[in-house]
């Protein structure tokens, strides 16, 4: 290029130089706010009528508790926001909360979040990011929902619970 008459220069020139150290990496993130994450997902169970039941699962990340697990056939974005409302009261809502990008979290959901005062963290297609609710999936699917087969969503919904209990 410098042949043609052209002069090379670099990016670098024109990027603005952050002063202070480098931003915290998703590890260190997730150690020093544990106490205020809570990590939200769904998984699938099919029933002997072959109808797919969608599991949503609720855990806060400070000690790995199991805050919310409920069923439904249809996982609606208002079902969604409606259940982690109840999982949270207004006083006790952590700060954030990480979901994926699965499109059953509608527009219901974000404004309820805001509403509450979520910093929502959308993880796109990295699921080890969300690795502690996947976690809790994988042990509920090898404890729970691979021993039985479900009838219906109210028998899900009742193994799920002593699950929960136990």
């Amino acid at each position: 290029l410098l042949k043609l008459g052209f002069e090379v220069a670099s990016v670098a020139k024109y990027m603005v130089k952050r002063d202070g150290p480098p931003s915290q990496r998703w590890l260190t993130f997730l150690h020093n706010h544990a106490p205020n994450i809570a990590a939200v997902d769904l998984f699938v169970v099919p029933t002997i009528g072959f109808e797919l039941l969608y599991v949503l699962v609720i855990v806060r990340l400070e000690r790995r508790d199991l805050v919310w697990i409920n069923v439904t056939p249809n996982p609606t974005a208002e079902w969604i926001a409606r259940q982690i409302t109840e999982a949270f009261p207004w006083n006790e809502a952590p700060r954030y909360l990480i979901r994926d990008g699965d499109g059953a979290y509608g527009a219901a959901v974000t404004r309820r979040l805001r509403a509450m005062g979520y910093a929502t963290n959308r993880l796109p297609q990295a699921p080890w990011q969300n690795g502690y609710a996947e976690r809790l999936i994988g042990s509920t699917r090898r404890e729970c929902t691979d021993h039985i087969v479900a009838l219906g969503a109210g028998h899900l919904r009742w193994a799920l619970q002593s699950y929960l209990q136990y």
